[in-house]
């Protein structure tokens, strides 16, 4: 017994010598492995990626090569050389990568779905006539939610809260209630759903202590069961989102258990973004009382917008009338705080050609990550002062978009890269935006909002957050709010 323990030891120490053993080859990106085998810089990324890609790339460069947890991932960061990734679907493949964290987080495989149809599906809901119908239905929702969050208050009776649970709450209920349509249940969805948010990075990364993975596993199999067809059934339509889906994943060949766990993902996916990005907007608003006059001044100058109210639908009245400083504060908000992360898995052995002309040999079982929120987003040759928050950043003189941004005496092709890129860009982006559009601009319109604190700051980014989307914060801003004395005075 013992002799069988000391050899699997042995050749345990074998394999990690040889694996941490690695060298540079020729044409390869500089390599960075760390000092802990096997690990290599794996607790430095996950506690905050940002930050040791930052300090990464000032000591490599644009494109390096790190050893992440047993991975060897080459990082690149030059804007203008994304699309030799994004665009190489032979040497470059997400499958893998998402199938496995698919199956940490959700405890969900779905090997028979192709992204390609998946994707499809997706349009039929969120673009044309769908679009413009689920909008109107957010919409709605919203305006209930506002009206009954606000229920027996007078005009002049404040309330208070934070600033992350307003929004996170309003939006995710509404949303839920648009895209699973059951009444009865969504403050405890998103009670619980909030629960398993908390906990989802580490879950990724299989990061989870004892009881805090007991806590997840409870949430997901609670939110598992909320979200079943038969708890989801009454009051829905036959041609509803939710039983589209599952439409789908049967005629994919996914069987109902897999149906049940997929409704969660579907659930995270759709809502995980829109409310951490309403905080944002507003707490970037609320901190610059210069950039919270140039929105109340466009929302005034909206025609026919003292003839609104909350039973007319907004979505018209935005749809008919431009709104380029909302939506440079917007793009703004999302530059400074969307973070997602790219991924690929290298399946064959290729020569990565970059802008420059720089030529890198990959090597077929590593990984490549892109992370647009370093560059473009942050980098200071694209953006001057890229961690101060400019309302007009994205605007013109003569208050046109803005959308053309240099490096090296070279213009960009992504400025900003929010929604991610190429085929893999988000499908539910225009649904985002509206959605994010009309929260805000109903709250602008009919509540009193205002810091408790006047002199108060927002609070710093959840540095675990990196890669998952929408940043969140670590903390809240709290502030207090009421029913405008003459409904859309601004």
């Amino acid at each position: 017994m013992l002799w069988t323990i000391f050899l699997l030891l042995n050749g345990l120490l074998i394999l990690i010598l040889i694996y941490s053993s690695r060298t540079r080859q020729k044409n390869e990106p500089p390599l960075d492995k760390g000092f802990l085998p096997w690990l290599g810089h794996a607790l430095e990324f996950g506690k905050d990626a940002a930050k040791f890609l930052g300090r990464m790339k000032e000591k490599h460069g644009d494109i390096f090569t790190v050893r992440v947890a047993g991975h060897y991932v080459t990082v690149l960061l030059d804007p203008n050389s994304f699309d030799s990734v994004l665009n190489d679907t032979v040497c470059f493949d997400f499958s893998r990568i998402k199938n496995q964290l698919l199956k940490r987080i959700f405890s969900l495989q779905l090997p028979n779905v192709q992204p390609t149809s998946e994707r499809n599906w997706m349009k039929q809901h969120f673009q044309g006539l769908s679009l413009f119908k689920f909008s109107s239905c957010m919409n709605t929702h919203l305006q209930n939610l506002l009206l009954s969050n606000n229920k027996g208050c007078g005009p002049s009776e404040w309330r208070q809260d934070g600033l992350f649970s307003l929004c996170y709450s309003l939006l995710f209920r509404a949303g839920y209630l648009t895209l699973f349509e059951r009444r009865d249940n969504s403050a405890e969805v998103y009670k619980e759903f909030r629960k398993f948010d908390d906990l989802l990075t580490k879950l990724a990364r299989c990061m989870l202590k004892r009881e805090e993975r007991k806590a997840a596993n409870s949430s997901r199999e609670r939110l598992w069961e909320l979200l079943s067809p038969g708890c989801l059934s009454g009051g829905s339509q036959g041609n509803s989102w939710q039983q589209s889906y599952h439409r789908f994943l049967q005629e994919e060949g996914i069987d109902a258990e897999m149906q049940k766990k997929a409704a969660l993902l579907q659930l995270w996916t759709t809502q995980c973004n829109a409310g951490p990005a309403a905080f944002w907007l507003l707490g970037f608003l609320l901190t610059h009382p210069e950039a919270m006059e140039a929105v109340k001044s466009e929302i005034r100058g909206l025609s026919a917008l003292q003839d609104t109210s909350l039973q007319h639908p907004l979505i018209s009245l935005l749809e008919a009338h431009s709104t380029p400083v909302f939506d440079s504060v917007l793009s703004e908000t999302l530059r400074l705080t969307a973070a997602v992360m790219i991924n690929r898995e290298v399946v064959q052995d290729k020569i990565l050609r970059l802008a420059n002309g720089q030529e890198y040999h990959l090597r077929r079982g590593d990984r490549v990550c892109l992370f647009p929120f370093i560059s473009p987003q942050t980098d200071p040759q694209i953006h001057q002062e890229p961690q101060v928050f400019k309302y007009d950043r994205f605007l013109n003189e003569d208050m046109t978009v803005k959308d053309t941004f240099y490096k090296d005496g070279k213009m960009l092709k992504y400025g900003t890269m929010p929604w991610g890129a190429g085929r893999n860009s988000c499908v539910g982006k225009e649904f985002a935006v509206t959605t994010i559009k009309q929260f805000v601009f109903l709250l602008m319109t009919h509540l009193d909002l205002e810091m408790c604190n006047p002199k108060a700051k927002l609070p710093p980014v959840n540095p675990s957050r990196y890669g998952f989307g929408m940043l969140q914060p670590d903390g809240d801003l709290q502030v207090r709010y009421r029913l405008k004395r003459t409904q859309h005075e601004i």
